[in-house]
């Protein structure tokens, strides 16, 4: 009998099993054959030699330079005021004449001579403390004119400040307190009832609350005294934070203010929840700052000019900045085409494009003087197919290849 006889199975007992593993193919894990898969897309490899870098040097200063000087002309020609005042509590209060403020708290840029400013510390039967302002506007500016607030030392960016708010709560729905309690806007959760604060997390708790009121014209020149320079506080806020932040769904008592809004609401929400949707100082304050020096928008006026003359402010002070070593000034500010006052840019421009072009120049002499011998460029391909005349030694002698 052969061997195929013996090996052979009884009818009706075929193993298919065979057959199953001959129709699976196996996982294949090589990736598809196309030009981005297989690296083979098409690049552009620049031979750099000095007739094609130098004048890149020089194109660049060119460029450079003289938008950097554009940049500082446009920022030269904006006018702008800044005042600290974060020492004003520390004057006699109800002083008869204001004290002049120290040179290294106040700056100016005008193109006219500029009398130094002064300020007053006021306290009102109330307690509330009042810093008044006495400045001089020396050219008439605007419109527009802006003002705005400027911290230093305060760090919006930290990652729990950041972190610390309610989405759903700015939205306008009226979150459970299970979910606040569980959410992000800690340590400002709930209160000692278990009442959710309205809007919680530390973004909101801290918001600038300084009240400025619109400058008033005292000692005009051309121009009737007493007169108020009125400025809004509409109009300040992204278009998009006002889409965000809506009315809230919230009943009257569901909810308390934040521990320092409660100067300003008291303990509860008596006068009715504030309607953030309409509150655009709350909105700029909840856009965070990338960095601990910044300005926030707080009034402007885009229709009517400061006219040149002494104004006063009066500004209530209630945010604290001395505790943590900041500090706290009122900016007032026109702006071209360009933006505001930003002379780095500029600089940034000059700089560059100045060194762009030295750098040019002692290339160019260098090359001039003591140039260089370049390469064959055509041996920098390496994989074209070339006659060789590499040989192998086989048993009958040697063999091209």
């Amino acid at each position: 009998m052969s061997p195929q006889a013996n090996n052979s199975e009884p009818f009706g007992e075929h193993d298919h099993r065979g057959d199953a593993d001959v129709d699976k193919k196996p996982k294949n894990r090589r990736p598809a054959n196309t030009a981005f898969r297989q690296q083979r897309l098409k690049a552009w490899q620049p031979i750099l030699t000095p007739k094609s870098v130098l004048p890149f040097f020089f194109v660049v200063g060119v460029i450079f330079a003289p938008i950097g000087g554009l940049l500082l002309w446009a920022s030269s020609t904006v006018s702008e005021l800044v005042i600290d005042y974060s020492d004003c509590k520390k004057l006699e209060i109800n002083k008869t004449n204001p004290d002049p403020i120290p040179d290294d708290k106040f700056k100016y840029t005008f193109k006219s001579s500029y009398d130094r400013p002064s300020w007053q510390h006021i306290q009102y039967d109330n307690g509330t403390d009042v810093c008044q302002l006495l400045f001089d506007i020396p050219d008439p500016i605007g419109p527009p004119v802006f003002m705005y607030y400027r911290l230093t030392n305060f760090y919006q960016n930290h990652r729990r400040y950041v972190k610390s708010l309610d989405m759903d709560q700015l939205k306008g729905k009226a979150v459970k307190n299970a979910t606040i309690n569980g959410g992000q806007c800690d340590p400002l959760k709930l209160d000692e009832n278990g009442k959710a604060y309205y809007p919680c997390g530390l973004i909101a708790n801290s918001m600038f609350n300084d009240t400025i009121t619109s400058p008033v014209l005292v000692n005009a020149r051309g121009e009737e005294e007493g007169q108020t320079y009125n400025m809004t506080n509409k109009g300040i806020a992204w278009d998009s934070d006002k889409e965000l932040i809506k009315k809230t769904e919230y009943q009257q008592g569901e909810v308390v203010p934040p521990p320092n809004w409660q100067e300003r609401y008291g303990k509860n929400y008596t006068n009715g929840i504030p309607d953030l949707h309409e509150d655009e100082e709350f909105m700029v304050w909840m856009r965070t700052a990338a960095l601990p020096t910044f300005s926030k928008l707080s009034r402007r006026n885009d229709n009517d000019r400061m006219a040149s003359g002494r104004y006063q402010l009066d500004i209530q002070d209630r945010f604290k900045v001395t505790e943590y070593g900041g500090t706290k000034s009122i900016l007032i500010s026109t702006r071209t085409v360009l933006g505001g006052k930003n002379p780095s840019m500029g600089i940034a421009y000059v700089v560059v494009g100045g060194i762009c072009v030295l750098l040019g120049a002692l290339f160019t002499i260098a090359h001039l003087v003591r140039p260089r011998k370049l390469g064959d460029h055509t041996y920098l391909t390496w994989n074209n197919e070339q006659e060789t005349s590499a040989t192998t030694t086989g048993r009958d002698g040697p063999h091209p290849h």
